[in-house]
């Protein structure tokens, strides 16, 4: 088995192991370390020594012994670990994926939604806090301190190991969703940095979605997160040049499109959009699809597009959805109706100065003849944008309508 392999099959079992010591135990930032510590010893020996015949009872029984060390070196928790002793035996992991439960722990919503998306990824999703500090481009010990600040929070507000029920369940599973959603995206369009994307936190993302979905497959939304993300996803090669360098949407090859995932995506819509209520994320995946049945970007059914932001629009406000839904009336309506609904915007704190308000704006004023507003706006949008690959694209948009 080669590294990357080992690294796979070690990600994969990491929340796995993790669920089930938390489970036994019941302190979660304990095990966590523990955890962490067996992946490491598994990192160093099995590329050497060769993959155990168990993987997992093999992590499990490092793990556990780690954790009974820990508990031995404090005098405070001898009561504790002689309990902990007569349990069963270390590789004896009880046969079960607990990942579900310990994602909806790591989305406690005690926490905020930076500190849930860490701990998801830390926890959850097994990437290291370096790894976990160079994808959002803080420094490791900002990244630690607020993984720690988050497990603490955790801890404080007594939280078991457990699903929620009820109307809880419902409420958490949002937050569970949404973390996962700011996980893809930030892998798909990073915020910040040279590159256009992060393919192994989008990876991620689909794979902790897949986990989701396969213990609660008769979720709408669950199963329309699923296809958003497969659908999006599905464009990754055809987003940039051989120089890295930004493909709009109506631009790309769509010949690269990962076909395999379309029609995976495609399928899941259609279960999604089975049930008696509409979702925010059944309605973006029903858009996502849209743009995936069209053969051109001419093919594109714009007003269906545009009718499916407006219902997004009414159900779930926010200033993004709109600037989306400027983008199809323009295209239904002209360029100059796409440009009064951006209107309605500025006077929102939350997009003052955003990039993608600018380079829409600038966008649509190109549409328009309007050279110099097109000019500056994309100027002004390049300055705005954090992504070097997105600076470069507004650049280059800019120096072509140049006045």
């Amino acid at each position: 088995m080669t590294a990357p392999d080992i690294e796979d099959l070690l990600r994969e079992l990491t929340q796995q192991v993790l669920g089930a010591l938390v489970r036994r135990h019941g302190q979660f930032e304990g095990c966590e370390d523990a955890v962490q510590e067996a992946v490491l010893a598994a990192t160093v020996q099995w590329p050497v020594e060769g993959v155990p015949n168990n993987p997992r009872g093999w992590l499990a029984t490092v793990a556990s012994r780690r954790l009974i060390d820990q508990m031995r070196s404090d005098h405070a928790r001898r009561e504790r670990e002689a309990a902990t002793a007569t349990e069963a035996a270390p590789g004896e992991v009880p046969d079960t994926d607990d990942t579900l439960v310990l994602l909806f722990l790591c989305c406690h919503p005690t926490l905020t939604a930076a500190s849930q998306t860490a701990l998801t990824l830390r926890a959850v999703g097994g990437l290291t806090t370096a790894e976990i500090a160079r994808a959002f481009l803080v420094p490791e010990a900002t990244m630690a301190a607020r993984i720690s600040r988050a497990k603490q929070r955790i801890k404080a507000a007594g939280s078991t190991f457990t699903l929620p029920g009820g109307a809880e369940l419902d409420e958490r599973l949002r937050v569970v969703l949404h973390v996962l959603y700011l996980i893809f995206n930030e892998g798909y369009t990073a915020s910040s940095g040279s590159r256009l994307h992060r393919a192994d936190l989008a990876y991620e993302a689909i794979r902790l979605t897949r986990t989701v979905h396969a213990r609660l497959p008769e979720d709408g939304e669950v199963t329309a997160l699923l296809a958003l993300m497969l659908l999006t996803h599905a464009r990754r090669k055809a987003r940039t040049t051989a120089s890295g360098d930004l493909v709009p949407l109506d631009e790309q090859d769509r010949t690269k499109w990962d076909r395999a995932l379309i029609e995976e995506g495609i399928e899941l819509v259609k279960a999604a959009l089975a049930g008696p209520a509409l979702g925010p994320y059944q309605l973006q995946a029903a858009i996502a699809a849209t743009h995936a049945d069209a053969a051109t970007a001419e093919e594109t059914n714009w007003p269906q597009v545009h009718a499916l932001y407006l219902i997004l629009e009414r159900i779930a406000p926010n200033p993004m959805v709109t600037l989306n839904r400027a983008i199809a009336l323009a295209e239904t309506e002209g360029p100059q109706a796409g440009l009064t609904l951006l209107s309605t915007l500025d006077s929102d704190d939350r997009m003052a100065g955003h990039h993608r308000l600018l380079s829409v704006r600038a966008h649509l004023l190109e549409k328009t003849g309007e050279a110099a507003g097109a000019y500056e706006h994309y100027r002004r949008a390049a300055k705005a944008t954090a992504s070097i690959a997105e600076r470069r694209y507004l650049e280059s948009r800019a120096s072509r309508v140049r006045p």
